[in-house]
């Protein structure tokens, strides 16, 4: 064992009374503030009203989250619904275990219909979370490191991530520090931010180009991030499949910035009129 090395926290959990204070909470939650408070800075930079980014993440937050549970659940069902499972831990969103694609995604319609419903350009909204979604999970991975999870494989590494004997899989009981992704995802999450922020002002994007900006960006890391892990994981052609949904997510957002960037002025969409206008 190296003599260098990250420790783990030894609970994650404090108890109030009957109120259990769960670490990886308050962890989803200081990523969330963080998030809405960095989106209202930049909504306010561009002439919006205040308080219109917190009015959508109310609805956005609640739809992220339920998204971010059912992917996890659903690539991963034989944790809950195979021989042995427990099916009502499918609900044990404190455990850990929210994907991110599934979070983005029904984020974005609780996204949307906030908007609509504030009367909010949707393609500024885009725009002013583009840096602000990874911040958040830039804070939120480290609930990773209080459950002791999704870490990768051992490392002799000084910067190596010990594990308690009973938190380290099956094959692996003989090894004590691991790959830390959650850090390594957390640095690159934060580098997402400053790439976003430099972007948008030396080459004027915003709208949804921006917001592909940050998806191709996140993805490039999550890919070789992923590649580290050891957790259990379903596997598709031989590659986990959370690699191949990052492959599918930057291509799909480097096809719309392309096509975005070649779309004549005269005929841009609501959102890269919505980023040329004044905020209303």
């Amino acid at each position: 064992m190296t003599t260098l090395y990250i420790p783990s926290p030894s609970e994650g959990v404090w108890h109030i009374g009957l109120f259990p204070l769960r670490a990886y909470a308050l962890c989803i939650i200081a990523g969330i503030i963080a998030a809405v408070w960095l989106a209202e800075k930049r909504w306010a930079r561009r002439g919006g009203e205040p308080g219109r980014i917190q009015d959508i993440a109310l609805w956005a937050v609640p739809f992220g989250i339920v998204g971010g549970r059912l992917y996890h659940v659903i690539t991963d069902p034989e944790l809950y619904f195979g021989a042995g499972g427990r099916p009502i831990e499918a609900l044990y969103i404190w455990n850990g275990g929210l994907g991110i694609w599934g979070a983005i995604t029904l984020g974005a319609l609780g996204a949307w219909i906030g908007a609509r419903r504030a009367g909010a350009p949707f393609g500024e909204v885009a725009a002013v979370l583009a840096p602000a979604i990874p911040l958040a999970q830039a804070i939120g991975r480290w609930g990773n490191w209080w459950n002791q999870e999704l870490f990768g494989r051992p490392t002799q590494l000084p910067w190596g991530l010990q594990i308690s004997p009973d938190k380290r899989p099956e094959g692996y009981e003989s090894f004590a520090t691991f790959h830390p992704t959650f850090l390594y995802e957390s640095l690159w999450d934060l580098g997402v931010v400053g790439l976003v922020l430099w972007i948008e002002a030396r080459f004027k994007i915003t709208g949804g180009r921006l917001f592909a900006i940050y998806v191709m960006g996140y993805t490039a890391g999550r890919g070789w991030i992923e590649y580290l892990r050891i957790d259990t994981v379903n596997h598709v052609l031989g590659l986990r499949l959370n690699m191949w949904t990052s492959v599918i997510a930057f291509a799909a957002a480097a096809a719309y910035f392309a096509l975005a960037t070649r779309r004549p002025k005269a005929s841009s969409t609501a959102l890269e009129a919505a980023a040329a206008d004044p905020v209303q």
